[in-house]
């Protein structure tokens, strides 16, 4: 029989942690076949372990600084990359005959498996440099041949751009050139801030999208979100799409906070929710989108005692002439 396929990702810590939660609850819902990894830090809590063995089939425990194998010795030279070869670690997982792995900032929106027709290593385009793949969705093969040889590459060429995606463009460096089907439509990696980088194009193929990533800064997790309202609090402007980021924090509040809640117990901790709001009603600001707060401001309906307040607009110029 052959080994099992997966779709694996990685958590470093209890944020990173939730975000894998509601990537696996979305790949559970929408019924993939395949079965779910989790490669986790040793920073993730005890409670968070425990609510992500319950969604994924394998929970395994990596740690590089303590492995005392081939990535331990590499980690020795470069500690710059330590997340990078946390990373790496999937291609250890030769239990597997191939896997997917997703960021843990991903959100699955349909049925995916027909990525496992895909060849090692299958990659969306970065929007920011498309001759590059990102790496936050790829396909490939586990094998304790290429894992060294990629422990080897890290160490001695280190990373262009001090992460993973570097090191593995790097590595697989005739992706751009050498079979077109390693490349994967950017469907199956919707990079978040292409949707304002190019609109138009969003608004025409942007409904066919399967996966969704929330590169930069601001992750799902940093916003707040108010259960009673359901809305997200936050400067959401800042936000790939207000209408994802929802999706998001709907299906990690309906379905992934009371399981986070039975493992605290009466221990306090951050759910990033709230029931009531906290501020006045109109200092909540409400979910819209860039074109209908456009289309605000040309009507003279600007929210001048939320989102768009002076000391607000005030940030984001302080930002932007930096």
């Amino acid at each position: 029989m052959a080994a099992e396929q997966a779709f694996v990702t990685l958590a470093t810590n209890d944020s990173y942690a939730r975000g894998a939660m509601v990537l696996g609850k979305s790949l559970r819902n929408h019924e993939t076949s395949k079965k779910l990894v989790v490669l986790i830090g040793p920073h993730v809590s005890d409670q968070s372990r425990a609510v992500l063995h319950k969604i994924f089939d394998e929970v395994r425990l990596v740690d590089v600084l303590d492995s005392g194998d081939t990535a331990h010795l590499a980690m020795m030279k470069r500690p710059d990359l330590g997340v990078t070869f946390t990373k790496l670690h999937c291609w250890a997982l030769t239990h597997y005959s191939k896997c997917v792995f997703m960021d843990a900032d991903t959100l699955v929106l349909s049925n995916i498996d027909e990525l496992f027709d895909r060849e090692e290593l299958s990659a969306a385009p970065d929007p920011g440099w498309p001759d590059c793949f990102n790496s936050g969705v790829f396909v490939f093969r586990p094998s304790n041949e290429t894992y060294g040889k990629l422990l080897q590459y890290c160490t001695e060429h280190g990373s262009f751009d001090g992460g993973d995606q570097g090191v593995l463009n790097g590595f697989f460096s005739d992706w751009a050139t050498a079979d077109i089907n390693k490349h994967l439509p950017f469907i199956y990696n919707m990079s978040s801030i292409a949707i304002y980088t190019y609109l138009p194009a969003f608004k025409q193929y942007g409904a066919n999208a399967k996966v969704v990533h929330f590169l930069g800064q601001m992750k799902p997790w940093s916003y707040v979100y108010n259960t009673t309202q359901r809305r997200v609090r936050g400067d959401v402007q800042a936000s790939s799409q207000p209408g994802l980021l929802q999706q998001w924090w709907a299906l990690y509040s309906a379905e992934v906070l009371p399981m986070l809640i039975r493992e605290y117990g009466d221990q306090p901790f951050n759910s990033g929710c709230e029931e009531e709001a906290e501020e006045s009603e109109e200092r909540v600001q409400p979910l819209v989108s860039s074109a209908e707060r456009k289309q605000r401001w040309e009507q003279g309906q600007a929210d001048y005692m939320g989102i768009d307040s002076f000391d607000n607009i005030q940030k984001k110029l302080d930002v932007f002439l930096k």
